[in-house]
């Protein structure tokens, strides 16, 4: 196989072992925040934490051993907007609240049969492609244009680097923030009792180091260059909603396979353990809520360089200062979705 084919299979495995697990562990960074805030239990946060421990320590591993040069990829940029990325960041995490999941945990209730997560799947790929190339592209553009800064120094190894090489400067930045992380998921006594989570964590984890790999090191060719990126899903989504019509002429890339990987993955999973059953929405209410939220997903995902998966995961894997801000971001906005004045109310009962 060519690059570009060994990129597309290894965005498949990738996707059909995330959507399985994603199935199988409820891995969620929406239902984690909402387990820890609202309902007192912070065992699925953990297993969030584990994954973003392990997708950091792996990639800055990878990137240290010369396999991978995440300085290509989208998250270490030198000009970012630092307002659009947070106020991204907060307009996708209410929408993550509104629609009761990410575009990635979409992708894998659709799988099981949840018919709202095809109107989710869809409204985001539309408001996605309108922000990144239509109708809301050039209020997107103009902001960006008024407020993107040029920074020096562009990522938490960087700021270490002034006194020390920068292989050194990774190393320790990454062992540090991932030990951390780690050290906080084990702590919890109910956590180091659920082997299940503990293994969503350690693949969820992985997957993103793999997908470093696959995109960095196999694809890399210098006469057919394959952009260096690993798991997100909110342009992704949205290029797949414009393969699955327009495909003549179009091209696979990691993403779009990644995409159909993960539904594959799921609805494989679900077939199998008996879990598929269709579901669909209780009121025009519920839909109105759930679509707005899509679309909350789709604009702010652009506007933040990606999700709770693409940001919270891959991004912040880079250690990329901008990653952290779009993090907060839409942890805020999730907490507004969560809790206070803001908070989005349980639908009544049909």
């Amino acid at each position: 196989m060519d690059s570009t084919q060994i990129v597309i299979v290894s965005a498949l495995v990738i996707g059909l072992v995330y959507g399985s697990v994603g199935l199988l562990s409820g891995f969620c960074m929406m239902s984690s925040l909402r387990g820890w805030w609202a309902e007192g239990d912070d065992r699925l946060v953990r297993t969030y934490a584990l994954a973003m421990g392990i997708a950091v320590a792996a990639t800055q591993w990878l990137t240290a051993a010369g396999f991978v040069d995440i300085g290509k990829s989208i998250y270490l940029q030198p000009s970012f907007s630092v307002p659009l990325m947070f106020f991204g960041g907060i307009l996708f995490g209410y929408g993550m609240v509104l629609s009761n999941g990410c575009g990635s945990r979409a992708l894998v209730l659709l799988g099981r049969g949840n018919l709202r997560s095809f109107v989710v799947v869809v409204v985001l790929a539309i408001f996605a492609q309108m922000t990144l190339k239509g109708l809301i592209a050039p209020a997107r553009i103009a902001a960006v244009t008024a407020s993107q800064t040029t920074a020096k120094v562009n990522s938490v190894p960087a700021l270490l680097a002034a006194g020390l090489n920068e292989i050194t400067a990774r190393m320790l930045a990454g062992w540090v923030i991932s030990s951390a992380l780690m050290i906080f998921a084990f702590m919890h006594p109910a956590f180091r009792r659920s082997p299940g989570q503990i293994a969503a964590g350690l693949v969820v984890g992985a997957l993103v180091a793999a997908g470093w790999y696959a995109t960095g090191y196999l694809g890399a060719d210098d006469f057919n260059p394959t952009p260096v990126t690993s798991l997100t899903f909110i342009a992704p989504i949205a290029d797949a909603l414009q393969y699955v019509m327009l495909s003549t002429g179009s091209t696979l890339n990691f993403g779009i396979v990644t995409v159909f990987g993960v539904f594959a993955g799921s609805l494989i999973t679900a077939v199998l353990t008996g879990r598929f059953h269709l579901e669909g929405y209780r009121s025009p209410h519920h839909m109105l809520r759930s679509a707005g939220g899509a679309a909350l997903m789709g604009t702010g995902g652009v506007m933040a360089f990606g999700c709770s998966v693409g940001q919270g995961l891959t991004g912040v894997s880079t250690l990329a200062l901008a990653s952290f801000v779009a993090v907060a971001g839409i942890m805020l906005g999730t907490a507004a979705g969560l809790r206070g004045a803001l908070r989005v109310r349980p639908l009544a009962a049909a």
